[in-house]
């Protein structure tokens, strides 16, 4: 397999999405709260990453909290902000009539602008008006008749704010689905609206640097997917978005996970150089997330789906969209206020284009939902285009300038050319002959996947024990050592099993799910006659079994 062949895989791939040049800084409006300095602090931080000129930076006065009413959002921030854009001259109205001239109404004609970038310290909500009473609210479902909404997603309707729309209920978004990212212009309806928020203001801060990284280098890592393994009812559709953006990142190349039973991923599960995450559906932060460390990769996407993900983002315990930026996450989206399931970003449409057609987060983010003036905030650099260039060209910058990252892109040749229905014959000869084989534990151990897949077991266990004396990542050598133990019990090479399991217990002694290693090394121990352990990992495994249900009787 020489690289011709993954050149090829590329082409048919790519074929349809050129590299892209990324949007400028002056195609952005940032915004700040002037009675926070932190908040200006951010704006300024992001305005010099970006270039964006100093007259695109803007501030109000606004509430230090996350929540704002409706009048506080309409008088201090939304009107004001159309004012500034059109002082500015970022904004251009022009005043049509109809033929009988009878009827007059501002039109935007012209913007300077694409996006707006919402700083920490900018409110997160608008809360309910409850006596908000509009013509046609009657007609709204009953659920829908809400004016409660995102700043975020209110503010992405601005451009057509003198036309004086319904604030009650979602306002379809034209662009749903878009894949000509070109058309998404204030000019056609819709300002790409994000913040750069957090828990606190260093996280903000440090999301368009991140963000600027991997544009750099390439995002690279693995895709994890936890969806719930649902076939049927109200909640097929959180599934089939899962489903569908895992099959996507998988035929893109990303060595991917998808998870489909019905509870989300235990905090034991090995989760790797993080790239993209999408899971549902619990309200607080958990599983692998809730570790002292998460190995989020430079410009990692995440996203948890749940009614209230957002309902706070200034904390790194409640929810999810504040823990998983605490983390290390570099964009996300999430839910102010319940959205109903259909009111929820597509996952499938997302991942796509931010991926296949590369698309910047803030047009990703949007292109992925059917409504505007409704509960999605988008937390990130809009601008960041991580998928700008072909994997190819990307390949042969990281080669040129001989960054370690160039295992990820080769691991991406091969995931590409299985993906494609290559033999694994050809996959195993192609990583066999590169020469960054032999030092990487990445390609080691997916050297070892094909090898175990293809029932090799012998060469499957040879590879991965080659992998663990390459220095993995702590998570990435725990799933290696639980992937050989495995495979070396059902060998019947108990000895070196039992020895690897004493070694994860030596060296991860804070495993969240310790009772399961024990109950695992007990039978190994009594097989190789070890006696004094015996009675030790009996102990352990009484200690940390749960207690036993009391008898009915």
């Amino acid at each position: 397999m020489n690289w011709l062949l993954p050149g090829l895989v590329w082409l048919a791939l790519f074929a349809a999405a050129p590299d892209l040049r990324a949007d400028s800084g002056e195609s952005v409006v940032v915004i700040y709260n002037n009675l926070m300095p932190e908040s200006k602090n951010v704006a300024e931080h992001y305005a010099q990453r970006r270039h964006v000129p100093t007259n695109h930076l803007i501030g109000f006065s606004l509430p230090a909290t996350e929540a704002m009413t409706r009048t506080e959002f309409s008088d201090r921030l939304q009107k004001p902000l159309l004012r500034k854009l059109e002082e500015k001259e970022l904004f251009t109205f022009i005043t049509e009539t109809n033929s009988q001239a009878t009827h007059a109404r501002r039109k935007l004609s012209d913007s300077r602008i694409r996006y707006a970038v919402l700083c920490f310290g900018v409110p997160l909500k608008i809360l309910k008006e409850p006596d908000l009473v509009e013509e046609g609210m009657d007609k709204l479902r009953p659920e829908l008749r809400r004016n409660e909404a995102a700043v975020d997603s209110e503010l992405a309707w601005l451009p057509s704010l003198p036309q004086k729309p319904m604030l009650a209920g979602p306002m379809a978004n034209p662009f749903y689905g878009a894949t000509n990212s070109a058309l998404m212009q204030p000019t056609n309806g819709i300002l790409l609206v994000a913040r750069l928020d957090g828990p606190t203001p260093d996280i903000a801060l440090s999301l368009v640097d991140k963000a600027l990284e991997a544009e750099t280098n390439g995002l690279w890592g693995r895709a994890y997917f936890d969806a719930r393994g649902i076939t049927n009812g109200a909640y097929l559709q959180g599934d089939e978005w899962m489903r569908g953006a895992s099959e996507v990142c998988r035929r893109l190349g990303f060595e991917t996970l998808l998870d489909d039973k019905p509870e989300t991923l235990p905090a034991s599960f090995p989760m790797s150089q993080i790239a993209l995450y999408a899971g549902w559906y619990d309200e607080n932060v958990s599983g692998p997330f809730t570790r002292p460390k998460v190995e989020f990769m430079p410009g990692a996407v995440a996203y948890h789906l749940h009614s209230f993900s957002a309902s706070t983002i200034r904390s790194a315990t409640r929810h999810w969209v504040g823990p998983l930026l605490e983390k290390g996450a570099t964009a996300t989206m999430g839910s102010v206020e319940e959205p109903y399931l259909i009111g929820t970003p597509d996952l499938t449409a997302f991942f796509s284009r931010l991926i296949y057609f590369g698309f910047s987060f803030g047009e990703a983010a949007y292109a992925a939902q059917n409504s505007l003036s409704w509960q999605t905030t988008v937390v990130g650099d809009p601008l960041y285009r991580p998928f700008a260039r072909k994997p190819q060209r990307q390949h042969e910058d990281l080669a040129r300038r001989e960054l370690k990252l160039i295992e990820w892109s080769h691991l991406r040749v091969v995931d590409l050319n299985l993906a494609s229905g290559y033999p694994a014959d050809d996959v195993i000869n192609y990583l066999e002959r590169l020469p960054l084989t032999r030092q990487s534990a990445l390609l080691k151990e997916k050297l070892a996947d094909v090898y175990l897949a293809g029932r090799k077991l012998s060469l499957a266990m040879s590879e991965y024990e080659a992998a663990l004396g390459l220095n993995p990542t702590p998570q990435q050598k725990i799933r290696l050592i639980l992937t050989l133990t495995r495979v070396q019990t059902l060998y019947g090479r108990d000895k070196q099993a039992y020895g690897w399991y004493q070694k994860f217990l030596k060296e991860f002694p804070d495993y969240p799910d310790l009772l399961a290693i024990y109950q695992k090394i007990l039978p190994l121990a009594e097989t190789v006659g070890a006696k004094e352990e015996v009675e030790k990992y009996q102990q352990e495994i009484t200690k940390l079994s749960p207690p036993a249900a009391p008898s009915k009787n």
